[in-house]
């Protein structure tokens, strides 16, 4: 099969394999697009938490970012991990030079053990200068909260917390609902023209692990296909949950989800 799309992918490492730029890749890949990558830091991780992180000097991210770019110039961009400002302001940089219309901004901040993974002065910069160059910004309700300054309990709060982005310069906002209690999951998408809610039933399984990393790589495959995004959001949190479905069991922590969902081995290779 060719590759229908060429994403970069700037975020960090997973040595588990679950979420950041692994996860990344294996959702690029398993949705038909081509994987390019640039490391924003290394993590020492498992399904039970992190262990150490080990961050990659600023100008060497701009360096994988732009000579990577230079050579193959992505369809689109998918961003993750930002640890410090410098990153931030060397990614911005190269943004504006590599003119790409779809960039995703996952805004990781803590990971599913709950080890943080950004500063605090990284998260005020990437607030005020970040959102605003991003096409799509994919927060969950935590850093939806954190974003927005405000508490989310309701579908109706993440609405207004999405409406609050949209005013300090997000073009296209998808908050996700997971970690609101009720049998069903609400993900709500918010522009300045519509807002769209996609309503799933939850899922019960504590391998969840990478499922943010996951949906925002699927929405960047599926935007840099030619789809909507409505249809994108909507494609990649349907991806999401099949993967959680598949219920692979890894690890004694979250566990990872099931990137290869998507997948069927062709039949002189079983």
């Amino acid at each position: 099969m060719k590759p229908r799309a060429k994403i970069l992918i700037i975020a960090g490492s997973d040595s588990s394999g679950g979420a950041g730029i692994q996860a990344d890749i294996k959702t690029v890949s398993a949705l038909g697009g081509y994987a390019m990558t640039a490391v924003t830091a290394i993590t020492a991780q498992n399904t039970t938490g992190v262990k150490s992180i080990v961050a990659i000097p600023p100008k060497e991210i701009a360096n994988q970012i732009m000579f990577t770019a230079n050579d193959i110039k992505p369809d689109a961009i998918k961003i993750g991990m930002l640890h410090s400002v410098e990153v931030i302001k060397q990614v911005i940089s190269c943004l504006k030079k590599i003119k790409t219309k779809h960039i995703i901004l996952d805004p990781v901040m803590v990971a599913k053990g709950g080890a943080k993974l950004i500063n605090n002065k990284a998260i005020q910069f990437l607030e005020k200068q970040m959102i605003k160059h991003a096409y799509l910004i994919t927060p969950n309700i935590p850093e939806a909260e954190v974003l927005s300054n405000m508490k989310i309990n309701t579908p109706e709060d993440m609405i207004y917390a999405g409406s609050i982005l949209i005013n300090k310069g997000a073009t296209n906002v998808l908050i996700k609902g997971g970690h609101l209690k009720g049998s069903f999951v609400r993900d709500v998408l918010i522009n300045k023209k519509e807002i769209k809610v996609f309503k799933n039933k939850k899922i019960n399984s504590k391998n969840t692990h990478g499922t943010g990393c996951t949906v925002s790589s699927a929405i960047t495959t599926y935007l840099a296909c030619g789809k909507t995004i409505n249809k994108a959001c909507e494609l990649g949190i349907k991806y999401v949950n099949q993967a959680i479905g598949s219920k692979i069991n890894y690890g004694k922590g979250h566990g990872p989800i099931n990137h290869l969902t998507s997948v069927s081995i062709n039949k002189e290779f079983k």
